[in-house]
């Protein structure tokens, strides 16, 4: 590939990314909304500060002195608030400014899938088929613009495992460099990307590196020299976070998400205190280890074959790899079991419930080019048995069918723009809260977007525990959303855990309504003196 093909391909990326994530004009679900809100907070001056809580997973213990600010990112990663943050401190606060980043990394991980078309396929139909499949990939279109890991995980993923083969391959120190600095923004972007530094350590450590029809003994020291390169890189990004997680926590890593393997559901993630332990899960029985995971596998297997393998392509994929196995994918190999098996096995509740589907945005670059090799490698099969087929028309022909399956799957799964007004009960909540208010809601995130009002998530336990979150952060307010009545006269809502349902039957002593609409109601808590 030369230099002037490599910047029209580029140049089209970026066209295409910024046509693909157009259509995104807002966050639209949690995980979105809270790294736009550090973000803006960021780029405003605030540092990397929340005024409300998610989850209450990895927070420090308790002060007497009620909190209103806490630090961000004590559960996910930063650098998208970071990317979007620092876009917006240059270019205004915008949320088209917040994308921009995006754009970027979106055709950064597509120039990738262009290059490893041609890497493994060796043609130009292979790789603007990998490039054009990794844009118009139609379950992570509507997500490419979204304030969210998609994209840089994509780009930063991808590269890292890219580096890493081509690493392995030549014992290069400047492509272990470059991975090191691609695994830090990674596991920057997604807890998960831990792993790509992971998959670095364990593929130096082995002793020997397979190459096609020989096997090299790398000598202890190149590889001594290639890992001190490789981690020294990976820590020149990390290092600063990691002390100022050690500072807060105590810890280089959020270890609280670690209770997550213990979770006997996925409300779990909001109790209060975060104490899931092994102790209590296996206090079920065998039967919920079985149950918990079984779920996470066939979830997982649904995953594999629909968002990563767009359905048709995945048999092709697999073919591709097989193919194609050897020293330069063996990162990728790797990262694609540990990835699956820590998202269905580990962390089952966090895996199916999007864990997965965000961390397998870093293979999308490379499924796609095997899916371009294993479809003439099923043409060329068919072929030798068909002497009517030309094998080369078909490959073209199978080709732009495909190309034409991504685009218009694509289009079929981009949303409609969601609207730029504020949506029902935020309006009235601002309405009749003092301009003070600190809630519990469902989605304190989608909350602080619409109205800057600051908060904490409902916690999965008793309703007397909510006392001690609102002297703990300062509540003032709890707002009861979605409430109705079954054909029994009960309430009951949707957007309540279980063991809040109790909520509607009979409030505690602590709270007390003053407003109702639409099935919405707004409590005071009124605390007694300490």
């Amino acid at each position: 590939m030369s230099r002037r093909e490599g910047l029209i391909v580029i140049m089209l990326a970026l066209i295409g990314s910024a046509i693909i994530i157009w259509p995104v004009t807002r966050p639209t679900y949690t995980d979105s909304f809270y790294h736009y809100n550090a973000a803006e907070r960021l780029a405003t001056g605030q540092g990397l500060t929340d005024t409300y809580l998610w989850t209450y997973v990895g927070q420090p213990e308790p002060t007497e002195t009620p909190v209103l600010v806490t630090p961000s990112h004590l559960y996910w990663m930063p650098l998208t608030s970071i990317l979007s943050g620092v876009s917006m401190a240059i270019l205004g606060v915008e949320y088209r400014h917040a994308q921009l980043p995006l754009i970027f990394c979106l055709a950064g991980a597509i120039g990738i899938a262009y290059h490893l078309g041609w890497r493994l396929g060796g043609t130009r139909r292979h790789a603007i088929l990998a490039a054009w499949l990794t844009l118009f990939n139609a379950f992570f279109v509507p997500f490419w613009g979204e304030i969210d890991t998609f994209a840089p995980y994509a780009l930063f993923g991808s590269g890292c495992l890219l580096a890493l083969g081509y690493g392995l391959e030549r014992r290069s120190v400047v492509w272990f460099a470059m991975a090191g600095v691609a695994a830090g923004l990674g596991h920057l972007t997604r807890a998960d990307g831990l792993l790509l530094f992971l998959v670095g350590v364990m593929l130096l450590f082995n002793p020997w590196w397979y190459m096609p029809n020989t096997a090299l003994r790398v000598p202890p020291q190149t590889r001594i020299t290639l890992l001190i390169v490789f981690t020294v890189a990976y820590l020149a990004i990390t290092g600063l976070w990691f002390a100022r997680m050690i500072a807060i926590t105590g810890s280089p890593l959020p270890i609280g998400g670690l209770q997550a393997i213990w979770f006997t559901t996925y409300n779990d993630l909001f109790r209060y205190p975060p104490d899931s332990q092994a102790t209590e899960f296996f206090a079920h029985g065998i039967g919920l280890l079985i149950e918990t995971r079984w779920t996470a596998i066939t979830q997982g297997l649904q995953t594999f074959m629909a968002v990563e393998g767009l359905i048709v392509i995945a048999p092709l994929m697999l073919i591709g790899l097989w193919r194609k196995r050897g020293l330069f994918l063996a990162p990728m190999i790797l990262f694609t079991v540990g990835i699956h098996l820590a998202m269905t096995l580990v962390f089952a509740f966090p895996g199916w419930r999007g864990g997965l589907f965000h961390a397998v945005s870093a293979l999308i670059p490379f499924w796609m080019a095997l899916g371009a090799v294993g479809l003439d490698a099923a043409v060329d099969w068919i072929a030798a048995r068909r002497r009517h087929w030309r094998p080369r028309t078909a490959k073209w022909v199978f080709s732009l069918g495909i190309l034409v399956f991504g685009l218009v799957f694509s289009l079929s799964a981009i949303r409609p723009s969601p609207s730029l007004t504020r949506p029902f009960p935020y309006d009235y909540l601002l309405e009749v809260l003092p301009p003070d208010a600190r809630v519990m809601i469902n989605d304190p995130a989608q909350l602080y977007y619409f109205t800057r009002i600051g908060g904490a998530v409902y916690p999965n336990e008793d309703p007397q525990v909510i006392a001690a979150i609102a002297a703990h952060y300062g509540l003032t307010h709890v707002i009861l959303e979605g409430v109705n009545q079954d054909e029994d006269g009960r309430s009951w809502s949707g957007a309540l855990p279980e063991r809040l349902q109790p909520l509607l039957i009979r409030a505690p002593n602590f709270m007390t309504l003053i407003d109702q609409r639409d099935g919405v109601l707004i409590y005071q808590i009124i605390l007694p003196p300490p």
